[in-house]
């Protein structure tokens, strides 16, 4: 049983959505952001990477920009650019990329219930990156960003979702990206309750994106815990904003490795060695995989396609079987010596959004040796995995569209 429950979120005011609503804090660099909110100081980005305040000299990571964050927080909180819902509120969250369309309920759901297991993972964090976040949250003293679930699809919740829909969103606007947005508010006692039974029902939710939020949100509720003598476990700081999804809305897209170097071999080395790993063909003009086991690789203008044999597949290992696993162990390991992807400053990931143009371009500018395009990692995969208590590897999944920052915010008191 999993504790979905409402909460008074922190949210625009109707017309000022479309400028407060942002890219999250980790898809776009700070150079990007500062561009964005020169443009627009509504942005959410003055909050989820404050440093576009200070010179491009000054660095995430110091005390300051933290507390900036807070600051400007608290700011658009007093220019009534942001305000509190006097109610504590369900809210479902639409978003539509060309044809595809996905509707989430952002709720809260309960650090105990990440703690135990009930909302599981599958990718391991890196502690720089969540002592960044915990810091975050723990300084604005709010989750500025939604994790993103999933669950396994329930015809119950998508009828709910049915009724709650047919009425007027309370926000409906187009991204400068293109990608629609539409929010309704569930304020009506008796579908608060529905939804609440109907979450109750399942027994797991599971990460899709957002592993670092949801593990500094973790840890801020543990430090406030330790700290707060009276302590009684109905705190704000003890639940965790969540936009949850069906599993079978979400868009799974390729992440795709570029490599700076070929490790010490000339390319005919290379080349060789991939030979005795992987089925090369040449010409390979689709440059994206159509199914698994393919891989795309192109070096010096020219793309190939790689094909894995059949004693690289480990049919009784869901991690195994996944590509991203295979290309990381026949040759990213062996071949050019990357041991640890997670942090070997090497390797570049490439999200599918980006396209095969994106891959090209890293390599011919000759910062880049050789880039990689990959098949997706399916959503059955990913729930298998979670359900095994196994781990991927780093990015393995690409999910778009991305969740927009600033449409909600949840204060930890």
């Amino acid at each position: 049983m999993v504790a979905v429950t409402p909460f008074r979120a922190v949210r625009p005011a109707k017309k000022y959505v479309k400028d407060v609503a942002s890219y999250p804090y980790d898809v776009i660099d700070s150079r990007e952001a500062r561009i964005l909110t020169r443009k627009n100081a509504k942005s959410f980005l003055r909050i989820v990477k404050s440093e576009v305040d200070f010179q491009d000299n000054d660095t995430a990571g110091y005390e300051k920009v933290y507390e900036k964050a807070r600051e400007n927080l608290y700011d658009f909180l007093q220019r009534d650019i942001l305000f509190q819902d006097k109610k504590e509120c369900f809210y479902v969250y639409m978003q539509k990329m060309d044809d595809h369309v996905q509707y989430g309920i952002v709720a809260c759901v309960s650090v105990a219930d990440y703690e135990s297991g009930h909302i599981k993972r599958h990718e391991l964090t890196r502690k720089d990156k969540e002592l960044d976040r915990t810091k975050h949250i723990g300084s604005v003293n709010a989750q500025t960003g939604p994790v993103f679930l999933t669950y396994k699809a329930s015809n119950a919740i998508d009828m709910t979702v049915k009724d709650i829909v047919k009425g007027n969103p309370e926000y409906d606007f187009t991204a400068d990206d293109g990608i629609a947005h539409s929010v309704w508010v569930v304020d009506d006692e008796k579908l608060i309750e529905r939804i609440r039974q109907e979450f109750g029902k399942l027994d797991s939710l599971y990460i899709a994106d957002g592993h670092h939020r949801v593990a500094s949100a973790a840890a801020v509720a543990r430090m406030r815990r330790e700290k707060n003598k009276d302590h009684n476990g109905r705190e704000e700081y003890n639940r965790i904003m969540v936009v949850i999804c069906p599993h079978d809305q979400l868009n799974v897209m390729d992440y795709n490795r570029v490599i700076r170097d070929l490790g010490g071999l000339n390319e005919d080395q290379f080349i060789k060695k991939v030979q005795e790993r992987f089925i090369l063909s040449d010409d390979f003009r689709e440059r994206s995989p159509q199914r698994q086991g393919e891989f795309g690789m192109y070096m010096n203008g020219v793309w190939r396609k790689l094909q894995a044999v059949k004693e690289d597949k480990d049919e009784n290992n869901p991690v195994r079987i996944l590509d991203v696993s295979i290309l990381q162990d026949s040759l990213l390991r062996p071949v050019l010596g990357i041991d640890e992807p997670r942090t070997d400053d090497r390797i570049l990931f490439v999200g599918g959004i980006r396209g095969m143009d994106e891959l090209e371009r890293l390599v011919d500018s000759g910062e880049y040796a050789v880039a990689f395009s990959l098949y997706p990692t399916t959503m059955d995969q990913l729930i298998e995995i979670a359900d095994m208590g196994k781990i991927m590897p780093p990015k393995s999944t690409w999910f778009e569209p991305k969740l927009r920052s600033g449409i909600f915010v949840h204060l930890l008191d």
